[in-house]
């Protein structure tokens, strides 16, 4: 399998190869490339705002902070290999542990439905939302441009479970219309999990924006912009 990149550079605002991220007490952000450089929150910190605490809590067991440590792990190596993979190199699973490439495994048949490669691992933003992020994929998959987002989990998910990876997909949709012009319609959601199981989840991002809104007002009514700016700033 070979896969086809299509050089969209020239569609992409001025500045988008060089936006700058940080890790904060409140979540991670992104600079905005260009004047006046806002630093914006990430498409996770304000889709998993509303778990942020939940999770805090959780991860103060030491036990629990094992399984999180776990799951980034996994996710990130998950990634790296498709990452590679998509971009046709050979030695994609090189150095890599047992249980990623079993994953990985898992959903090659899946990634092998996608080709024409719009962006990979691309840092985008958006002003209108005030949010940024890095999107893993943007591609046709089954001939249809779409969104395409890589999760590893434990065990299978329930779809009332990941409405932020939908909220998340449908963010990044809107971010590629504002920064190209091009429309995506079509978000997919593919997850590999330990148990054994592969899941795609297909879905219209229109279906989200309405959520996806709530989502960004409740963030920014419990967090002040100006206020981020300046503690960012220090």
């Amino acid at each position: 399998m070979k896969f086809n990149h299509l050089d969209v550079s020239s569609r992409m605002p001025t500045g988008s190869e060089s936006i700058k991220s940080k890790e904060t007490s409140f979540g991670r952000f992104y600079r905005s490339p260009v004047a006046p450089y806002y630093w914006y929150p990430s498409v996770t910190t304000v889709t998993g705002f509303s778990k942020s605490q939940f999770f805090a809590e959780w991860r103060k067991n030491p036990e629990n902070e094992k399984l999180s440590k776990h799951a980034s792990n996994r996710g990130n190596e998950l990634h790296e290999i498709i990452e590679n993979y998509l971009k046709n190199k050979t030695d994609y699973k090189k150095n890599k542990n047992l249980l990623s490439v079993y994953l990985f495994q898992q959903m090659q048949e899946e990634l092998n439905k996608i080709n024409n490669i719009h962006l990979q691992e691309t840092s985008m933003w958006s002003d209108t939302l005030r949010m940024a992020g890095r999107v893993d994929c943007i591609a046709e998959y089954n001939d249809q441009l779409s969104i395409i987002d890589f999760k590893g989990s434990t065990k299978e998910k329930r779809e009332e479970w990941i409405t932020n990876y939908f909220e998340q997909a449908s963010c990044y949709s809107l971010m590629y219309q504002e920064m190209t012009g091009t429309p995506v319609n079509q978000i997919i959601i593919l997850i590999a999990s330990e148990d054994g199981t592969v899941q795609t989840f297909k879905k219209n991002p229109k279906d989200y924006f309405k959520s996806l809104n709530k989502t960004i007002k409740n963030y920014w009514k419990a967090n002040n912009f100006d206020e981020i700016q300046n503690k960012i700033k220090e």
